[in-house]
């Protein structure tokens, strides 16, 4: 059987409570005692009940993460940036994914709450349909809301300033001699694809781009490849194509690429998120990069002050995005000297 404190206490011939405060650390214990402890600690390969210590301090180290779909590959990164926040602290994280369903989600959020999480951070899938849950669930457990977030002022919420980045591919695309754009994104039931779609015809309209009727399905390549044939289907191409998200533009490359057209020649394309295969893409994606590590940052902070006060005004947090200027708007040739290798080398 596994060694237990009372074990550990025996062979350092102390006390179980004193065993128990030279382990924790919350109270000093004399240099010897603390010594005899972790050398029995160790002899016995002691490792302490987790549970039954947070169970005692009413926490339980755990912090829930839901996130819209495990399949878009700007979730994981997100993940993978809050993981390494959490390097850190003591906590550690549980990760759901509603996939995309409101119904899912509210599950998600209610399992989290029953395993008596310290937090949770999600990014609702519905705009309207999540709050409900998203409600529900802040009253009883501290809750920010991270990337997509639910209407109203409900929770504290950290994300990308989609207005700003939807401006600098408008007029990076304007600059680059367009005349007319088409914005191809997924129907607006989330707060990101609402935005977007927004931010594009306000900024368009500021630029003075011409635009038509969006195309709009979900945040997905085949979407993207299935935009692409409508657009060859038209009379006329538009000078360029602003796309929701990069998976959009990645399948929109590829039929494209299949079709004969040329891009950036015949026309340009954008995307949004700088997941890693933009780079990878062919021709490689310009595209909107959100900052996931200063993002994951404010979010566990924004997370650690609602614990310690659980009363206080909620806040939103908007960040800037930065565009990156790669092959599907320009020639390389025309970009600075090893541009993409610094940008590569900048995020390492």
């Amino acid at each position: 059987m596994p060694a237990t404190i009372r074990d550990v206490a025996a062979r350092a011939r102390v006390s179980v409570a004193t065993a128990s405060r030279a382990l924790s650390g919350r109270r000093r214990v004399s240099d010897e005692n603390l010594r005899r402890v972790i050398g029995a600690a160790a002899e016995l390969s002691y490792r302490p009940n987790l549970v039954a210590s947070s169970l005692r301090r009413q926490v339980t180290n755990t912090i829930g993460l839901v996130i819209p779909q495990i399949s878009n590959p700007f979730f994981p990164t997100l993940v993978e940036s809050i993981e390494w926040q959490l390097q850190s602290t003591t906590r550690q994280l549980l990760l759901c994914d509603s996939r995309g369903d409101p119904e899912v989600e509210q599950l998600r959020l209610q399992a989290l709450v029953d395993r008596q999480v310290d937090g949770i951070m999600i990014s609702p899938c519905d705009a309207l349909r999540s709050a409900d849950a998203v409600h529900t669930t802040a009253r009883q457990v501290p809750l920010v809301q991270i990337d997509r977030r639910i209407t109203g002022d409900a929770t504290d919420w950290i994300g990308v300033d989609d207005e700003v980045g939807m401006r600098l591919v408008v007029e990076h695309v304007a600059l680059a001699g367009a005349r007319s754009a088409v914005f191809v994104g997924s129907v607006p039931t989330n707060s990101s694809a609402l935005l977007r779609l927004e931010a594009f015809a306000s900024e368009s309209s500021g630029f003075g781009l011409k635009t038509s009727e969006p195309l709009l399905g979900d945040f997905t390549a085949a979407w993207g490849i299935e935009a692409a044939r409508v657009l060859l289907a038209g009379r006329h191409l538009p000078d360029a194509v602003v796309c929701g998200n990069d998976l959009i533009a990645i399948g929109l490359l590829r039929q494209f690429l299949l079709a004969g057209v040329r891009v950036p020649d015949d026309v340009l394309v954008t995307g949004y998120d700088d997941i890693t295969s933009a780079e990878l893409s062919a021709p490689s994606l310009t595209t909107v990069r959100q900052p996931h590590d200063a993002i994951a940052f404010e979010a566990l902070r924004l997370l650690t002050e609602r614990f310690d006060r659980p009363d206080g005004p909620y806040q939103r947090i908007s960040m800037t995005p930065e565009l990156v200027v790669r092959e599907s708007t320009t020639h390389i040739d025309l970009l600075p000297p090893n541009a993409d290798a610094f940008s590569r080398a900048s995020r390492q």
